[in-house]
């Protein structure tokens, strides 16, 4: 058990605000509970809002926070005492506040958002004290017996300041016995010191590169904002390869500058291997890392030091926003038009939104960067809710690739294979030049789909409404959507046939094999998120390319995610109509953003770039949109459409999700949820009906849609829809606020 704080004084005496009587206190363990509990403060322990505690919770001791006053609903004869306060920096304030707004909106149980703030259990300990020695100078050393290690021991020390012991015997060849003898003889102190932040302090003086005209005023512009000390968001708006890193580079320094601490989010932190080398290039420092490829013991450092203000700079993933920040002054959601920052399991909420609420209510600046905005930030812009800084400029010499369309219903490929007469053309011409060339095809594996050419048997996921991927180079098939795996059998199991079994479509191992067959001369690389799955295999991938020990790179949406390599002057996307079909409300947005973003890989360097679409459907407005490179005409017609119908961000979407383990309980569930729908103006609910993946890992699943105009609270009204309907244990309802993905 963590010893208390045996301080004196009057409870909370230091807080006037938070008064309460009896020493009682509310308390959040970070469990999915809906609200804090009340307990007993023991006499003589003084406690302050934001500590952490132990407490009683059941039969086990659990931990949590301080919360506010309690809430008065059980007697304090019935109240428990707490254990005691841990010894960690308390919860600011706004971190408080910020779980409590993040549980209201996308109405998950505030323990539950708790959660993700005390995700590193083990960075509530005290951390273990680091021990040096030193020489006691007032040791006679007359009265001890000397031999030469002693001497050796004696003589280091006397020279140099206080060491840890595994330095002395490396620099003295001494044992350990040596120096535990001359400490019990008085004539070296052993010193307990608090173990130093992981964490150097940028370093502020490297000077900036040379920035453009254009890029000098949007940087002074966003570091203008950080002086301002509130809150602002602006959207650093830049076409692909203008620079806008370098740009906003400039407010994190002037945050840093004043003390303050930045949190920089990216999509695929991992994978952001230049990005990461660009950053310590700047500032001659590693940034402090979240995301889940850190490991145990340095997420444990990591979070201790955000706690206490000794990390400066935090680059990670959505749930870096969650971190106990000791004083922060910048927000950076770098690609903010990026899927990945929904998070669509457990609390349900898209990090940039909720980093635009987490700068409110810390009265603090944030920046949304991107070259394909989100309609919603757009819009935010066009209401003036949001500033907007543009960059309409590429950095240097880099101009904008070309966008050619190839009709592959007229330029065909050969049989059973993906590559057009003309783009294959494209690519000689481009090795034939030393340059580098992409293929993108947003499919990973062999082919997305497997059949018997004799029975029409389709492989299916037994957890899954989906089919079973073929990842040849594994000799298996996959469940993309829960990890089901099965080995690629040579019969067919349902009619027995034998050489009958047909893949259909492909992925980038199909591609790839092509690839090697047509071009066997040249060297290719396939980019996945099944082989470049973390920092080290990004970085590899990096230096391969700049190297030019790769020709042909071919891969999936990680090649998307900012990578800048210079000679790479083609990129052809095999399908550009992958994406475009479906209801989902974002496909033709979700699609434009994509291949803009793809496109923007081509010409970065000094030679020009040319970017090939290969379609079946060159009429698509989100076709001719990027070929035009009229991104506003696109983004007016969207939301023009979004309008027309009243979708976001027009409008306002919810989601209901009805699971379970047996489908006519969730039937059930569904129908009785359903019967109770509200109604009203401005207001419709759709369903229930059968998701799209109606089995998902072995849960089946049933979705209600809510579309509501703005003005409608919908929290509210979804709360008390659900308040009169009673559903069993083993049935769970999921709310999506804000719905980005519709599967």
């Amino acid at each position: 058990m963590s010893a208390a704080k045996a301080t004196s004084g009057n409870l909370f005496a230091d807080d006037p605000a938070f008064q309460v009587t009896a020493q009682t206190i509310s308390v959040l363990p970070p469990l999915p509970l809906a609200g804090p509990y009340d307990y007993l403060v023991p006499e003589g322990l003084s406690v302050a809002p934001g500590d952490f505690v132990e407490i009683p919770l059941g039969r086990q001791t659990q931990r949590g926070v301080v919360w506010g006053q309690a809430k008065g609903d059980v007697e304090s004869s019935k109240l428990r005492e707490i254990y005691g306060v841990l010894p960690t920096e308390p919860m600011a304030d706004v971190t408080r506040r910020f779980v409590d707004w993040v549980s209201a909106y996308t109405m998950a149980p505030q323990g539950a958002v708790l959660r993700m703030a005390m995700s590193v259990p083990d960075a509530l300990e005290a951390p273990k004290p680091i021990f040096r020695f030193t020489l006691n100078r007032d040791f006679d050393a007359a009265s001890l017996r000397m031999t030469p290690p002693r001497k050796r021991v004696l003589e280091f020390l006397g020279t140099h300041p206080p060491m840890e012991q595994g330095d002395i015997l490396r620099e003295t060849g001494a044992g350990a016995s040596v120096v535990k003898g001359l400490v019990e003889a008085g004539a070296v102190q052993r010193l307990m010191v608090t173990p130093p932040s992981p964490f150097d302090l940028p370093d502020l003086s490297i000077p900036r590169p040379d920035l453009s005209d254009e890029q000098t005023e949007a940087a002074d512009a966003l570091c203008a904002r950080v002086e301002e000390g509130s809150f602002s968001c602006t959207l650093l708006d830049g076409i692909t390869g203008s620079g806008k890193t370098e740009v906003y580079f400039e407010p994190i320094r002037a945050a840093l500058a004043q003390g303050k601490q930045v949190v920089v989010l990216l999509p695929e932190i991992a994978l952001s291997a230049q990005w990461l080398q660009r950053f310590r290039d700047r500032f001659g420092v590693e940034p402090a890392l979240w995301h889940s490829e850190v490991g145990q013991a340095r997420r444990r450092d990591t979070w201790r030091a955000v706690a206490d203000g000794s990390a400066r700079l935090v680059v990670g993933a959505r749930s870096a926003l969650f971190l106990p920040y000791h004083d922060l002054g910048l927000i950076v959601v770098d690609e903010e038009h990026e899927h990945a920052f929904k998070q669509e399991d457990g609390v349900i909420y898209h990090a940039r939104d909720m980093a635009v609420t987490r700068a409110h209510l810390g009265g603090i600046p944030v920046v949304l960067a991107s070259a394909t905005p989100s309609l919603e930030t757009l819009a935010n812009v066009e209401a003036g809710r949001y500033q907007r800084v543009e960059l309409g400029n590429r950095h240097g010499v880099a101009v904008l690739p070309s966008v050619e369309i190839i009709d592959i219903r007229s330029d065909k490929p050969e049989r059973n294979r993906w590559i057009t007469p003309t783009l294959k053309k494209r690519l000689v011409e481009t090795f034939a030049n030393g340059e580098q060339a992409m293929l993108f095809l947003n499919r990973r594996g062999y082919a997305p789909l497997t059949l018997c050419r004799a029975c029409g048997h389709r492989f299916q996921c037994p957890n899954c409404t989906a089919w079973l991927v073929e990842h040849r180079a594994w000799g298996k098939l996959q469940c993309h959507h829960c990890g089901y795996q099965a080995k690629a059998p040579d019969t067919c199991p349902e009619c027995g046939a034998e050489g009958k079994l047909a893949p259909c479509g492909p992925g980038v191992e199909r591609l790839f094999e092509e690839a090697v067959e047509t071009f066997p001369d040249i060297r290719i690389e396939v980019a996945t998120s099944d082989n470049i799955m973390g920092p080290k295999a990004a970085t590899e991938l990096v230096r391969r390319v700049h190297n030019h020990e790769v020709d042909l790179l071919i891969g999936t949406q990680i090649l998307a995610k900012g990578y800048h390599f210079p000679m790479l002057t083609l990129v052809g996307v095999v399908d550009a109509d992958l994406g475009l079909a479906g209801g989902d409300l974002r496909a033709a947005e979700r699609s434009y953003q994509l291949l803009t973003q793809v496109a923007g890989r081509a010409g970065r360097g000094d030679r020009p770039g040319t970017v090939i679409l290969q379609t079946a459907d060159p009429a698509n407005r989100v076709i001719k949109a990027i070929a035009a490179g009229d991104r506003d005409a696109f983004n007016e017609v969207e939301l023009s459409q979004r309008m027309t119908h009243g979708m976001p961000p027009h409008g306002r979407l919810a989601a209901l999700i009805i699971s379970g383990k047996k489908e006519n309980e969730v039937d059930e569930a569904a129908w009785r949820i359903g019967r109770v729908a509200p109604r009203g103006d401005g207001l419709m609910v759709l369903g229930p009906a059968p998701a799209p993946l109606s089995l998902l890992r072995g849960r089946y699943r049933r979705r209600f849609l809510i579309r509501a105009d703005k003005g409608v609270k919908m929290q509210a009204l979804i709360h008390d829809w659900l308040s009169k309907v009673k559903t069993p244990g083993s049935v769970r309802i999921q709310v999506d606020i804000d719905p980005y993905s519709f599967m």
